[in-house]
């Protein structure tokens, strides 16, 4: 029996002992009252025919030692980063407790955890060795130094308190201000001109291309599980298991991601055939539900955004306010008034978004994407609202002919370094969510789970079990990475700032989930996750190009700071620099600019896809065609079936 293999007859699927052996039948032990999942129908013992004693198919083939010869087995019970976990193990700890919601999110904050890494080093490599290897870069202006823009001193003259330091730390401001962290300290270098214009298309190009890969791969598994290949009950039961995994404890976590499947797959069914068995007066009724709740999605969007927008516009007007200016403390809060707002919108909104979902009538998966879509909505719009509202500080709305933009194109009286104030806006709506993650975790899930456990009674009934919310979370490290875009440019240590945050974030998160968090009771695919989150990552590229783009094209660069400063646009230091290479070269690349190169590059892209697309459909008639005749050879096996039984029964009655 040690012997046998998984292939051999009478081998039980789950790895138990053969029959014949009475007394010593494989038993599971039964999941415990704090289960993560409860299933109708018996699917709780799916598990136990599950989870046998399967040794490594590939030890048996090969003629490897006994278990009793190999080493330990290795476990996976705690959440790892990428790399330090073997095979099957790595995303199982997580997916098989918590669902595979909550290992989709995860595996996205490890993602964004690898490009931040590579946006660092590519900013350390363009842009603090060439400062630092064409000489030590140059102090701030002076107090007296002038311009016909204005004068610009960052640092505070005087004797700076202990207050003071601290508060420009949160801020941006003071020692920060003229440092690399911000656009303004680099200085007016050709070459460090280039390599930093250069830095930010290269790392936004690496960011497009990884998430792009991730959406494709996250895209096939989506198609494949939509089309009802791998969502059959049978899949689960027959196919679905490992038998490459060793120990008892990945056996027990594949066990439980099983019966997590098996749970969405039924939950939504249930809702299938009650959407299929409603009466045209019911159908009517729940449209005009979600049209109302549609409504009201809508008002409470448009009020979070007006209140983004006053909270921007009326900054500038406080700052110059006396009280303000003699109170470090309320100077604080006005300049970090747009991030408050901004939190605290996205900390009410989306648990308002929660309740409204299952009003709708969708199914499970259904309603997480409405969740996601008009969170992801609310939290992307809003940082748009507040980079309108920036802009039109900026540019006097646009109004270059303005009193204040007449002189250097940008409002220089207000803004002397706008590229800086940018960055430390973006500084601090990182900052300010980091603290804000920290504050929610020690002050509110902690103590409400002290509550819980110490209250048996209505006080603890009250508080409740605490679930990990994935759309949340998951559009938190979205919106999060979207600042971090937007900011990049103006503030280039941000990717840096953000690697360490989304790293505490990991540990910070793995703490809450395994000690505070229960099961979520929305459960939804896998396949769905991997696909839907990218794209909406993909989105807050799309969103962050914008505003990066308008400022180098556009908008003219600040003229005390910066190493643009002097050029009629960030853009223009290109042209000017292509002018000083050989002409070859120059024609080179202004050819490929011309119509000449861009037309024919059209038609070849154009000709390319549609040969791509009559391939697909090729493909996909042919695998329709392999399906029919599994299909026939199914229905003639069922016949040939029958015939033999009622062959056999004729042989019996004569």
């Amino acid at each position: 029996w040690k012997k046998a293999r998984p292939g051999k007859p009478g081998t039980p699927l789950g790895g138990g002992q053969p029959p014949g052996r009475p007394g010593e039948a494989h038993r599971c032990p039964p999941f415990s009252a704090s289960s993560p999942v409860q299933l109708p129908f018996g699917t709780e013992a799916l598990g136990c025919c599950l989870g046998g004693p399967w040794r490594r198919r590939r030890r048996m083939e090969e003629g490897s030692p006994r278990p009793s010869q190999t080493p330990p087995k290795r476990s996976c019970r705690n959440l790892t980063l990428p790399g330090n976990c073997p095979g099957p193990c790595r995303p199982d700890g997580h997916t098989g407790q918590f669902g595979a919601g909550t290992e989709s999110y995860f595996s996205l904050l490890r993602f964004l955890l690898l490009l931040n890494a590579l946006a660092s080093v590519l900013a350390a490599c363009m842009m603090l060795l060439p400062t630092w290897l064409e000489g030590a870069p140059p102090g701030p202006p002076g107090p007296g130094t002038s311009s016909p823009c204005g004068s610009y001193n960052p640092h505070s003259q005087g004797l700076v308190t202990f207050p003071t330091q601290l508060f420009n730390l949160l801020s941006g401001e003071g020692y920060l201000e003229w440092s690399p962290l911000f656009y303004g300290f680099y200085p007016p270098r050709p070459r460090l001109a280039i390599t930093y214009l250069c830095s930010v298309f290269a790392g936004g190009l690496i960011c497009l291309l990884l998430i792009l890969h991730r959406s494709v791969s996250g895209l096939k598994q989506t198609l494949l599980a939509e089309s009802g290949a791998l969502t059959s009950y049978s899949h689960r039961v027959f196919s679905a298991w490992d038998f490459g995994l060793c120990g008892e404890v990945h056996v027990r976590l594949r066990q439980r991601i099983l019966l997590y499947e098996l749970q969405v797959e039924l939950e939504e069914a249930v809702v299938r055939r009650r959407a299929a068995m409603r009466t045209l007066g019911q159908q009517v009724r729940v449209w005009l539900v979600r049209v109302l709740l549609n409504l009201l999605v809508v008002a409470l969007l448009g009020a979070a955004f007006y209140g983004v927008y006053w909270a921007t516009g009326c900054t500038v007007e406080l700052q110059e306010t006396p009280l303000v200016q003699k109170t470090p403390l309320l100077q604080l809060g006005v300049n970090y008034l747009p991030s408050i707002f901004i939190s605290g919108v996205n900390f009410v909104l989306p648990p308002v978004f929660t309740l409204i979902a299952p009003l709708e009538g969708y199914t499970r998966s259904r309603q997480i994407a409405f969740i996601l879509l008009r969170t992801v909505f609310l939290r992307l719009a809003s940082l748009v609202v507040l980079l309108f509202s920036l802009w039109n500080q900026i540019t006097c709305g646009g109004d270059a002919e303005a009193e204040d933009c007449k002189t250097c194109g940008y409002n220089n009286k207000e803004l002397p370094c706008w590229e800086t104030r940018l960055g430390q806006e973006m500084y601090k709506l990182l900052l300010f969510d980091l603290l804000t993650s920290l504050a929610v975790t020690l002050l509110i899930q902690f103590p409400r789970k002290l509550l819980c456990g110490l209250c048996p009674g209505a006080l603890g009934r009250l508080a409740g079990t605490q679930e990990f919310q994935v759309p949340d979370e998951v559009l938190g490290l979205i919106y999060a990475q979207t600042v971090v875009w937007v900011g990049s440019f103006f503030c280039p240590l941000l990717p840096l700032l953000n690697t360490a945050k989304f790293l505490l974030l990991f540990y910070l998160k793995k703490l809450t989930l395994f000690s505070i968090c229960s099961p979520a009771s929305r459960t939804f695919r896998a396949s769905t996750a991997n696909f839907f989150f990218p794209l909406v990552l993909l989105l807050g590229l799309a969103i962050s190009a914008v505003p990066v783009l308008y400022s180098i094209f556009l908008i003219p660069p600040s003229k005390p700071c910066g190493p643009f400063r002097g050029q009629s646009s960030i853009w223009a230091q290109i042209p000017e620099s292509i002018s000083s290479l050989p002409q070859t070269t120059q024609n080179f690349l202004f050819f490929l600019g011309t119509q000449a190169f861009a037309v024919p590059l059209l038609l070849i892209s154009s000709i390319l896809m549609a040969y791509t697309v009559a391939l697909a459909n090729s493909y996909g008639r042919l695998i329709s065609e392999l399906k029919r005749q599994i299909e026939t050879e199914a229905r003639n096996k069922v016949f040939l079936a029958q015939r033999a039984v009622a062959l056999s029964s004729t042989n019996g009655a004569l």
